[in-house]
């Protein structure tokens, strides 16, 4: 499989959006304070920090030094609300918001430069926010697909029709070499890349209270070694627990933000 790699001395490879399209290439939290936003992730996820190449504005978290998230300090910036986004591969940003546009989906940001590429933030016919991205993945994206450490979920209205949105939005099952391909199954649809499962979408109940944890809505689940000490560490540092099982969580950080930890334990 081609990666789309380029080569330069001593440095490691480079994957970008023009051969890995359609799939999650990353999830970004918009934030008001990121010092603030820092010290509860880290105390929650364990997750260490480093400066984004994207600018003073922006920071990658780190899992066993993997880069696994983005935080955007933009939500005052951009006039948008705290909350995790999950990012979308494309080769051609503009292409794609006039997609968005021409199915009746809205552009919220975008597409805007952010080097190395550019970038839009998005939602669908829904209300459902996502983001695009254009350009260079994240150094070490291969290791982070790999580790599956990140997740995203779609809950929405009718799983389908957000599939044949999202399909003619980002190129999934075109026929396209290295294109998602699409699983129908019961209320649910799958999105794979490479074989491996990058993205549920799921219908929810269609009578519902305009709650935002029934609101059409991506998702962002995060791999953790136990679910327990993430509902405890969030509970200590101002955050909340919406719901918690054996195996899974979904948390909201002290700015509103929703995640949800699942338990890499097999029962």
């Amino acid at each position: 499989m081609n990666h789309g790699t380029t080569h330069s001395s001593g440095a490691a490879d480079v994957v970008d959006t023009r051969s890995v399209f359609g799939v999650p290439c990353w999830v970004s939290l918009t934030s008001r304070d990121l010092d603030a936003t820092q010290d509860f992730y880290g105390a929650v996820m364990g997750w260490r920090w480093r400066n984004a190449r994207l600018g003073e504005r922006f920071r990658t978290a780190l899992a066993d030094g993997v880069p696994v998230a983005g935080i955007a300090g933009m939500a005052s910036v951009w006039q948008m609300a705290v909350a995790w986004t999950p990012y979308f591969a494309v080769p051609d940003a503009d292409v794609a918001v006039a997609r968005v546009r021409e199915r009746g989906g809205t552009v919220a940001v975008g597409p805007i430069s952010l080097p190395p590429g550019r970038a839009a933030l998005l939602a669908d016919r829904d209300g459902a926010r996502f983001g695009i991205w254009q350009g260079q993945l994240v150094t070490g994206w291969e290791a982070w697909r790999r580790a599956a450490s990140t997740f995203v979920a779609l809950h929405t209205r009718d799983a389908f029709d957000a599939a044949i949105f999202y399909g003619e939005i980002l190129d999934w099952a075109s026929g396209l070499p290295g294109c998602c391909e699409v699983e129908y199954t019961g209320d649910e649809v799958r999105l794979r890349s490479r074989g491996d499962v990058v993205a549920r979408i799921g219908s929810g109940a269609v009578d519902v209270p305009p709650d935002p944890s029934v609101r059409p809505h991506w998702q962002v689940h995060f791999a953790v070694p136990e679910v327990g000490p993430c509902v405890r560490a969030a509970e200590k540092h101002g955050g909340s627990v919406l719901a918690e099982g054996e195996r899974e969580a979904v948390l909201r950080d002290p700015d509103g933000a929703q995640f949800t930890v699942v338990s890499r334990r097999r029962h």
